[in-house]
């Protein structure tokens, strides 16, 4: 019994030491809550790995403000584009499998696809996708304002979607490159992309905290809300629905679960001696893949992409990272893979620069540089729509409103309804409803409802255009790089 008494007592020892902040973060918890002050933030967690193992994780504030929940290590918070690694890994994971050929074009593996021109059939590869050199681009328009359940028919719009970059040439950031990939992936496996990152990824690195779905986290007994700031005030806001773009973006997670895959990446692919990620992957994925503009510096000298990855030089270190945002969310996550070191920021503030800061911090208290500059605070507001403004008097319309009304379509996109009530013009989309306010002679501009919820300002110009004869035929919306067109149907 004495033995066992000691040998409990050397284990209680053992642990708390091991539960112990390591020097070099000794009073981190002050600078973070000092951040967090100046930042007006609800909720943080944070997790830093050195040397294969966690040395320091912990919550901050709120979860959820108005019922003072704490946020512990084990909350769950929406990670945004912090996605993309996962994605691109699952792709690596079926081309050790001979399933698919990273360097194979994405109609080798989808049926009836297409890019916008030949160029882009001949040239885009799944590297590319994954590298954002496809010159695709966000193409938001048509998956945010016509959004289409169906992902197979959604990548198939592509046939008419100009691209917004040169092709091989250009770093242009790409939501619905990593929407095709993640297609690919249903494709070739016959499974969704939601179970395709469960079995290959979550369960086999113990992520069971983490899901795809919002509706099966909003299930859990610890997940956080999502807030943001408007006037210098904290706000309650909205969840994003990802439909079609879970590829690029709709991960939710924690920053314990989030170390298995930060321990994963900093060991060539292995967790608890299996190799999970394809150790060539993790190498190309971690390999300049992408030229990116960026002021260079003595010791900021390399800006580029890798798969699913932005690649750096950092306080002059190679380092490897990316941040995510989605609605009431900021996130980020470094990799410094020659020092053996991964450090994961969640927060539930929308739109703002605070992981990233509070990744800096740690960073120098880790690798003993002078701390920063006072850090800039850099909070995004919410965007809310301003009252109604009556017609430019001065620039009349050219029409009557009636004519104006009518059925307007364009090819990978989808129908715009534009109708009177009382004296105004609406323009009806699938999920949406948009006043029309008045620029000058024959635009507008999308204004929102009162029962428009989500974060992003959707106050595009419409111009409307008429023939030789004055008939109005089409509207041109500036919603993209170049204006789309939508030709008048009836």
């Amino acid at each position: 019994m004495k033995f066992i008494n000691t040998l409990i007592l050397i284990i209680s020892i053992q642990f708390c030491f091991s539960q112990q902040t390591p020097k070099e973060l000794k009073d981190i918890e002050s600078e973070i809550n000092q951040l967090m002050k100046k930042y007006k933030a609800v909720g943080v967690s944070v997790a830093v790995v050195k040397n294969n193992k966690v040395i320091y994780s912990k919550g901050f504030g709120y979860r959820d403000l108005e019922n003072k929940l704490p946020v512990t290590t084990n909350t769950l918070f929406p990670i945004g584009s912090v996605t993309k690694s996962f994605t691109g890994s699952v792709l690596g994971i079926l081309a050790s499998k001979n399933q698919v050929s990273l360097k194979n074009k994405p109609a080798f593996y989808l049926p009836n696809f297409e890019f916008y021109n030949e160029t882009m059939n001949n040239l885009i590869t799944i590297e590319d996708l994954l590298s954002h050199k496809s010159g695709i681009g966000n193409q938001g328009t048509t998956q945010i304002f016509f959004p289409e359940k169906n992902r197979l028919k959604m990548v198939q719009r592509l046939k008419y979607l100009k691209p917004e970059a040169e092709v091989k040439n250009s770093f242009t950031y790409s939501n619905m490159a990593y929407t095709l990939a993640g297609t690919i992936i249903e494709q070739v496996t016959g499974d969704s992309w939601e179970t395709n990152i469960k079995e290959k990824i979550f369960t086999p690195l113990e992520m069971t905290n983490s899901y795809t779905i919002l509706d099966k986290m909003k299930k859990t007994s610890n997940y956080s809300l999502p807030y943001g700031i408007y006037k210098g005030e904290i706000e309650k806001v909205t969840f994003e629905e990802f439909n079609t773009i879970n590829a690029a973006g709709a991960i939710k997670s924690t920053v314990n679960d989030m170390s298995n895959w930060i321990l994963t990446w900093l060991n060539n692919g292995v967790y608890k001696n299996s190799q999970i990620i394809p150790k060539e992957y993790i190498k190309k994925a971690t390999t300049l893949q992408n030229s990116n503009e960026g002021n260079y510096e003595k010791d900021a000298f390399l800006f580029g992409e890798g798969f699913g990855w932005r690649l750096r030089s950092s306080y002059g270190r190679f380092r490897v990272e990316h941040g995510g945002n989605t609605y009431g969310f900021s996130s980020d996550l470094a990799l410094f893979p020659f020092e053996n070191i991964g450090i994961v920021v969640l927060t539930n503030q929308d739109n703002s620069l605070l992981p990233y800061m509070i990744v800096d911090t740690i960073t120098r208290r880790l690798f003993n540089i002078t701390p920063g500059a006072n850090y800039p605070v850099k909070v995004k507001e919410i965007y809310k729509p301003l009252p109604y403004k009556q017609f430019n008097k001065d620039k009349m319309p050219t029409h009557s409103l009636n004519s104006f009304c009518g059925t307007y379509e364009a090819k990978g996109f989808g129908k715009i309804e534009i109708v009177k009530e009382k004296d105004k013009l609406y323009a009806i989309l699938p999920t949406y409803k948009f006043q029309l306010e008045h620029l000058n002679y024959n635009s507008f501009f999308l204004k929102p409802t009162k029962e428009f919820k989500d974060l992003f300002n959707p106050q595009f110009d419409i111009q409307f255009m008429n023939n030789v004869k004055g008939k109005i035929t089409s509207l041109k919306m500036y919603s993209q790089k170049k204006p789309i067109e939508f030709n008048k149907t009836h």
